[in-house]
């Protein structure tokens, strides 16, 4: 099986992994990202199997124009990864800043939208796929994760209203969920902190952005008639812990 997949943020993390990964086994890539230069990069390694589209998920505008204006041959979309997206800061709430949480919504969830909204009736045409990632934090909240993971688990619900709606359609929808894994998304939560990025992954075995393109991957790949309506992956070092109690002293 092979065909043309869109993958939004593909300029670093489990988007370019995921890049690779597919044109590896010979489909056509639509890579998107707001980095022009690391596009071009993936544009030489990949060659003519990848066309680089830069805009900014946020700017509606400029999404469905790159999405129009995409060259023939890779204008037939049969997957659709989002995965763009990002988490900005790890503080609690009263230590946030609004600006952020702003951020984290217009990317998380509108950005994610908007694509999906403009290739649907594509995906409902080619009976393609849907992979949306969002994360373990959709289920498991902890401290700092406020509007991160609320975002997160409006992509898994949203997946499965997606499922819903396209009933008998012949799309198949999923949401992947991942826990620890290793990426620029920790130093951009961190505004860079090399030091915090180090201790939160140092001797944790965390998965890597490769684990997670072998599996959105294999979800593009099933049958047709086969869908997974959520993933929830981890590495083995990671699991839940106790909850707090708050007590009077």
């Amino acid at each position: 099986m092979s065909g043309t997949v869109l993958i939004t943020g593909t300029t670093s993390g489990f988007g370019a992994a995921a890049a690779r990964r597919f044109a590896g086994a010979g489909w056509k890539v639509v890579g998107t990202g707001r980095r022009q230069e690391r596009l071009d990069e993936m544009r030489k390694e990949l060659g003519d199997c990848f066309h680089g589209a830069a805009f900014d998920v946020t700017d509606e505008a400029a999404t469905i124009a790159a999405i129009e204006a995409l060259p023939a041959g890779f204008g037939e979309i049969d997957v659709l990864v989002n995965n763009a997206g990002l988490a900005l800061g790890t503080k609690p709430v009263p230590a946030t800043k609004l600006s952020d949480w702003k951020t984290m919504i217009e990317t998380n969830v509108t950005g994610l939208v908007t694509i999906t909204h403009h290739l649907i009736p594509k995906l409902i045409e080619r009976r393609g796929v849907i992979v949306n990632l969002s994360s373990v934090a959709s289920t498991w909240p902890y401290p700092g994760g406020n509007v991160y993971g609320g975002t997160k688990a409006f992509v898994r619900q949203f997946s499965l209203g997606l499922r819903s709606d396209l009933h008998g359609k012949g799309v198949r929808v999923t949401s992947i969920e991942p826990g620890l894994c290793e990426s620029e998304f920790t130093l951009v939560r961190t505004g860079g902190d090399k030091e915090a990025y180090d201790k939160l992954y140092g001797g944790a075995h965390a998965l890597q952005p490769e684990d997670i393109a072998e599996t959105v991957f294999w979800v593009a790949t099933q049958p047709p008639h086969v869908n997974v309506n959520a993933l929830e992956i981890m590495p083995v070092t990671q699991s839940w812990a106790p909850f707090q109690v708050a007590r009077d002293v």
